[in-house]
This record gives C-alpha cells, sequence and structure tokens, in this order.
C-alpha cells in the first residue's frame, strides 16, 4: 500500500514536519533517556518534553489534524507522532500515520537507533520498521511491499542515511552550530530514499495560534534517489517547489520547531500551522 503522486509527496512533506526541528537547544548535561514511549511516563529532570498540535489545510479548508510527543536530552531523544484526515478530507478518506523513532546523540548529531510508522488507510494497514543498529538501514515489513521500487534502494543507498523524523533534529542542530539551513540530509523512509536539498531564505514575522514572532525561513527540496514505483515517482511539477518551513527558537535560543510548513503538492497546496504548543523542563521562547 503506497500513495501515489501528488499525495505521496504531501505525505512525505506531512511526516518530515512533524519529525520536529528540535535539536540540542533542549537538552540538559547528565541526563538519560528512558526507554518508554514519550506518551505514557511523567518527565524525569534534565529531561525536556514538547507536546504540539498543528492543524493542515488546503485553501480555507481543514484536511488535517497532527500531534507530536517528543522528549530530549544530551544522550539521545524520542519522538512519536500522529497524522489523521479531518474536516473535508476525512469525507472522502479515513486515512492516518503514526510514527515514532528513538536515536542517541549530544552535540556531535543526530542518529536514529530505531524508527518505525504505521500507514492506514481504511481496513489496510502497513507497519514498516527500519533498523539503524548497522552500518546499512534494514528494513522490515509486514504486509511486504509488492515491489521495492525501479531501483530498490541498494546496500550503498541505505548506508549514512536517517530517518525522516531524525532528518529535522539534524536541521536543528545545524541551526545551534550557526550553519543556517544549508547542505542536504539523506533520508530513508523504509522503501524511498531521497535527498532534503536545504537552503536559507531569510527571516519572517509569524502568526499562528500557537505561535508569534520571528521565524527563519528554509526551504528543503525533495529530490527522489531510489525505491520508487512508476506510479509513485514525483512528477516534475512536484519536484519544481520545496517545502517552505517557518522555524522558531521556541525554547530558549536554540531548541526550534516548525511553526509553520507549506507545500505546493497537490490541489492549491498544503498549509500546515501549529494551533498548541507544551514544553516542561525547560522554559519557553517568547514569542
Amino acid at each position: 500500500m503506497r500513495t501515489a503522486g501528488s499525495f505521496r509527496v504531501l505525505v512525505s512533506g506531512l511526516v518530515l514536519g512533524l519529525g520536529l526541528a528540535i535539536g540540542d537547544g533542549f537538552s540538559a548535561d547528565g541526563a538519560t533517556v528512558t526507554a518508554a514511549s514519550p506518551s505514557t511516563t511523567a518527565t524525569p529532570a534534565h529531561e525536556t518534553r514538547v507536546t504540539a498540535r498543528y492543524a493542515s489545510s488546503v485553501l480555507i479548508f481543514k484536511v488535517g489534524e497532527i500531534t507530536l510527543d517528543a522528549r530530549f536530552s544530551e544522550a539521545g531523544y524520542q519522538a512519536d507522532s500522529f497524522i489523521e484526515a479531518a474536516g473535508l478530507a476525512a469525507l472522502f478518506t479515513d486515512f492516518d500515520i503514526r510514527a515514532e523513532v528513538s536515536g542517541r546523540g549530544g552535540s556531535g548529531g543526530r542518529q536514529p537507533l530505531a524508527y518505525a510508522h504505521t500507514e492506514r488507510t481504511g481496513s489496510k494497514v502497513r507497519d514498516v520498521r527500519i533498523d539503524f543498529a548497522g552500518p546499512v538501514a534494514e528494513t522490515d515489513v509486514e504486509p511486504p511491499f509488492g515491489s521495492w521500487g525501479e531501483p530498490p534502494a541498494s546496500e550503498s543507498d541505505r548506508t549514512g542515511v536517517i530517518d525522516p523524523m531524525t532528518a529535522f533534529f539534524e536541521l536543528s542542530r545545524r541551526l545551534e552550530d550557526g550553519d543556517g539551513c544549508q547542505g542536504r540530509l539523506s533520508v530513508f523512509d523504509g522503501k524511498a530514499r531521497y535527498d532534503l536539498r536545504l537552503e536559507t531564505v531569510g527571516f519572517e514575522r509569524v502568526r499562528t495560534r500557537g505561535w508569534r514572532g520571528e521565524a527563519l525561513v528554509c526551504h528543503a527540496w525533495y529530490e527522489p534517489i531510489s525505491g520508487y514505483d512508476p506510479e509513485d515517482y514525483p512528477n516534475e511539477r512536484e519536484l519544481r517547489h520545496p517545502l517552505v518551513l517557518w522555524l522558531a527558537p521556541v525554547v530558549g535560543q536554540n531548541g526550534h520547531l516548525p511553526v509553520r510548513l507549506h507545500t505546493r503538492a497537490g490541489f492549491g497546496g498544503v498549509t500546515i500551522e501549529l494551533l498548541s504548543l507544551d514544553v516542561t523542563g525547560a522554559a519557553p521562547a517568547q514569542g
């Protein structure tokens, strides 16, 4: 079960956005990450927990809801996110994605250990898990894909990669280090292998229900590498425009979070905005 065409690109953007551009600005020295799900335990000392809620819309119509629950420390991170159709879209499709990731790393960068997502469309459900413990990312899928793409992602393609959620932890690290939004992120989602080519646009005042203040505007250009079936490969029009992110320092000066995202894929394009934000274990920045 794979979404196709413009919706495939849109889903990729949504999952990436849910990865949160949060990095080491949330960490505290000497902290550890618990093995339990972020949504089931209290927040220990020296660990920051972030919960956020987003709404996505096409033109003026609400089409989706997004929630995220994440924990960060010097030792590592855990996060899970949930995307579901809502509003107008819920009249036409019964669809949701649940994703989670755990990993390690502090100031030297973020490295995933395990990533998983469950995609449901109606009665059809597929579980995708990626093991990053070795040098080559390995996927376990149930039920199996009918095809791994033309061509499939090779071992070389799956070496030195990160998952869609960790991609934005790495972006935040670059922002904290003063490198801006630039370079590339090599991403593997369990089947598709793609790069995100980053470029800084500038700063802009942003006002949403969940944030008001100055944000860094970043373009993320989606560049497919391998693991795509012909019907899933984005067309030229879909690749002509970047995913636009407005990244704000919502915790201190270094913990960045997307407060708005926009993709022109699909009819009318899709905008995702932060509705609410709750931070424990650290004082939030003033918007």
